[in-house]
């Protein structure tokens, strides 16, 4: 299924729930279960991604390319897409259930853990990540010793595991629902 399919169906799973004003419990139960599908689908393809990257040692630019490449297609097509499920269907549940975004402390820091694993997604694993690909497409033969290739390998190295972890406290702080409701002073 490409972007434009996916994005497609998203659309018209938002447009569906959006119509309804408050969501009775079979539509919560959907949204839910879409909003747990999305976050496996994130969680096992970061978990696959770690594993490729560590995994592979290359030793040359082709290695490096083929083990890029591997990376680059599942954050395009899986990562992105399930990233952006997972925090439409955690707006829409947010927005439409009883859990509100600040009225429970958890909720509220899911939601700063997500925005900020998004944004380091896309401001620096990603474009580390392409930037990598292209290099090795490029110039397989020097690749290996490029500095600029060698620096956003460590920095990739370095900043997924924490991005993992916040991964994975998000799922369990979901489950455990640790803290209590938020006191709105007003």
């Amino acid at each position: 299924m490409g972007h434009t399919a996916f994005c497609n169906i998203l659309l018209i799973t938002t447009k569906v729930i959006v119509s309804v004003k408050k969501l009775g419990s079979t539509s919560r139960a959907w949204l839910k279960g879409f909003h747990v599908l999305f976050t496996a689908a994130w969680v096992g393809a970061a978990t696959c991604m770690i594993l490729i990257h560590f995994a592979s040692n290359p030793t040359n630019g082709i290695e490096a390319h083929g083990a890029l490449s591997a990376l680059k297609l599942i954050d395009d097509w899986i990562i992105i897409p399930s990233a952006i499920g997972s925090m439409l269907s955690g707006l829409l549940m947010s927005w439409l259930t009883p859990w509100g975004f600040f009225k429970w402390h958890w909720v509220t820091v899911k939601w700063i853990c997500t925005i900020a694993v998004m944004l380091f997604g896309t401001f620096f694993l990603g474009p580390w990540l392409n930037g990598m690909e292209a290099m090795s497409a490029a110039n397989p033969q020097l690749v290996m010793q490029d500095p600029t290739f060698l620096s956003n390998r460590l920095l990739m190295s370095l900043s997924i595991g924490p991005q993992m972890i916040l991964l994975l406290f998000m799922v369990f702080i979901s489950v455990l629902k640790p803290w209590k409701k938020a006191t709105i002073k007003g």
